[in-house]
């Protein structure tokens, strides 16, 4: 079945057509909220310095394409995630918010509210930090301090609506709504990136436009082979027959090689640009010794660098580690499978069943927690080998738009087989 075949398929099922039909509204209205700009802005000097910071242009990336309009959008949904970051993180070492969060559907719950309200502090200071960044490179004049509120509050109250927004895309829509919105934003400037790319390539640097449009094609495809990529454990329960008797049936646990999907790339970004961002913050005072660590953190954390590309593959591979300890439970599984009256065969129930599922999990994950870090690095160092600068964000970018549309393809399965229809593709 091809790709047009199953998308019609798809528009005769009541249900995902109101879902597909209310993301794509909600998108719409996310990308015109995105255009409406904050007043004061010399919008020449602010294409200007997006044209020549590689920072500004990956923090514009992730913020949907709303801060190089500087709108009031500007700080997309990166607090969000860095609030996520930091509930995750406390998790691990809260008692009480690892008990909220065993807790089912009323836990998840408490938990995001807990994520958007310490989502509201966070946007309130990266506001200012975005402010005091624009205005030390002449692109927002001084405000007074009653001004400066009003900036503040209105940038917090945009992070807040994309959040809403995106949530409401959870719920009602398709997929997972904050991953979607940095999608569309993503897919919204690939084609002007890419548009530039060819435009300020000469003919001579043809051949080396050639050499990263084939490095993205095998990206893409090496993303799409990883994600679905699957270790099967063999699992088998003890059924009573009708006429007495044992019947063993044999089923598998599949695990994924890449079990935290997009959301290590993700979470990585956002802390990845935060250094950066200290270290404009920092330059602001004439203090020497603020200034002599503001020069070695941007230094440090420049785009491309050596130190910079190390540690955003370190920050990948950790996060991928620890979002896969945060959404699977090697004890929990064992324990459900124990219940149910199953056993991994060679190996007895219970803890010696928790142990070799974390021994493997282990294993699957440091493979990709591997190969993420090297894909979203990958990019960059053919970059530094053929002189093409205008998709700094392909790697990144590729990894995130496909992996997306991966989720959100089986998202979109598994309501099909809920109703018991065929696969989406086959």
């Amino acid at each position: 079945m091809n790709v047009s075949t199953a998308l019609a398929r798809l528009w005769t099922i009541p249900e995902i057509r109101k879902k597909i039909l209310f993301t794509a509204f909600l998108l719409v209205v996310f990308r015109l909220v995105a255009h409406i700009p904050a007043s004061g802005v010399d919008n020449q000097a602010l294409r200007q310095l997006f044209a020549q910071s590689p920072f500004l242009s990956l923090l514009d990336i992730f913020s949907g394409g709303t801060l190089a309009n500087f709108s009031i959008l500007a700080l997309g949904l990166n607090p969000y995630i860095n609030a996520s970051i930091i509930i995750q993180l406390f998790t691990l070492v809260s008692p009480a918010l690892e008990e909220l969060s065993k807790e089912g559907e009323s836990g998840r719950a408490k938990m995001n509210q807990y994520t958007r309200i310490l989502t509201v502090p966070l946007a309130a200071v990266q506001a200012v930090g975005v402010y005091f960044l624009l205005n030390s490179q002449h692109v927002v004049p001084s405000l007074s301090p009653v001004l400066l509120l009003v900036l503040m509050v209105t940038m917090t109250a945009g992070t807040m609506l994309a959040v809403w927004l995106g949530e409401l895309i959870s719920e009602y829509g398709i997929g997972n709504g904050i991953s979607i919105l940095i999608f569309a934003g993503i897919v919204g400037r690939l084609p002007v990136a890419a548009g530039k790319t060819f435009i300020t390539s000469g003919s001579e640097d043809f051949f080396s436009v050639i050499i990263f449009t084939i490095v993205s094609v095998v990206v893409i495809a090496s993303v799409v082979f990883m994600n679905e990529a699957i270790r099967r454990i063999t699992v088998q329960y003890a059924r009573r027959a009708a006429r007495g008797g044992v019947v063993s049936q044999q089923t598998h646990l599949p695990l994924r090689l890449n079990q935290a999907g997009v959301m290590p790339i993700i979470f990585a970004v956002s802390l990845i640009l935060a250094p950066t961002m200290v270290a404009q913050l920092l330059s602001r005072f004439p203090n020497p010794n603020l200034v002599y660590w503001s020069a070695n953190l941007s230094a440090w954390f420049r785009p491309q660098s050596v130190s910079y590309e190390a540690t955003y593959f370190l920050l990948v591979v950790g996060f991928t580690f620890f979002y896969t300890a945060v959404i699977f439970n090697p004890t929990k599984v064992a324990d459900e499978v124990k219940k149910h009256g199953g056993f991994i065969p060679g190996i007895r129930p219970g803890q010696a069943s928790a142990q070799y599922l974390n021994y493997v999990l282990i294993r699957t994950t440091l493979v990709g927690a591997l190969f993420l870090g090297a894909i979203a690095v990958l990019p960059s160092v053919v970059q530094n080998l053929t002189d093409v600068q205008s998709l700094a964000i392909g790697g990144t970018g590729i990894l995130i738009v496909v992996s997306v549309i991966l989720e959100t393809v089986k998202k979109i399965e598994s309501q099909l087989v809920a109703r018991n229809y065929d696969k989406f593709l086959e």
